[in-house]
């Protein structure tokens, strides 16, 4: 008798010999509303999710960056959504989070109406963005994701504050450094 005969049905060698089965990979998703719309950005760009603070005004910045917070000592530029989606410019009121998001390596704010949910999606419900100005998808956005509630958009966030515009965001949004050695 050799020392695999005393082993369970299916295994040899301390080897599966079953195939395995199908990996069912999902993605994260935090969810929040613009307006009426749900859109959503990749859990782990996510770094916090903070209430409506004051914003300092960054005279020459791109019309979507509506300013810079200082967020523990780290200057960090906050994008307008509703101004970049050329939806008007978003009027704070109680309720309204930034969503502080890490894009390159730096952290950005995104000033949205309401944090909603956390979902967990199969990475095969994510349905392309269908082209419809010359030829193109929106680079702004991902994917569409249809849920019971509605279609869920998920931003890309590699392309949000460039976006081929020509009006990209400088490190710490064009802030005067610090003076600090970091």
């Amino acid at each position: 008798m050799n020392e695999t005969d005393s082993l369970p049905t299916g295994l040899t060698g301390g080897v599966k010999t079953t195939p395995p089965a199908a990996v069912d990979i999902r993605q994260q998703y935090v969810v929040f509303s613009l307006d009426k719309q749900k859109y959503g950005v990749d859990i782990m760009a996510v770094r916090e999710i903070r209430m409506m603070q004051q914003i300092t005004l960054l005279p020459g910045a791109p019309v979507y960056v509506c300013g810079v917070i200082n967020l523990r000592g780290s200057i960090v530029p906050v994008c307008d959504l509703r101004s970049r989606f050329a939806n008007g410019r978003t009027e704070p009121v109680p309720g309204n989070a930034i969503v502080i998001v890490t894009i390159d390596r730096r952290p950005y704010g995104l000033i949205v109406d309401e944090v909603n949910d956390i979902v967990s999606i199969p990475a095969g419900d994510i349905a392309p963005v269908p082209e419809v100005q010359s030829g193109r998808a929106n680079p702004l956005f991902k994917g569409l994701i249809t849920m019971a509630q509605g279609m869920l958009i998920v931003l890309d966030l590699s392309h949000l504050l460039s976006a081929g515009s020509g009006d990209e965001v400088p490190p710490n949004g064009g802030a005067p450094p610090t003076g600090r050695a970091n």
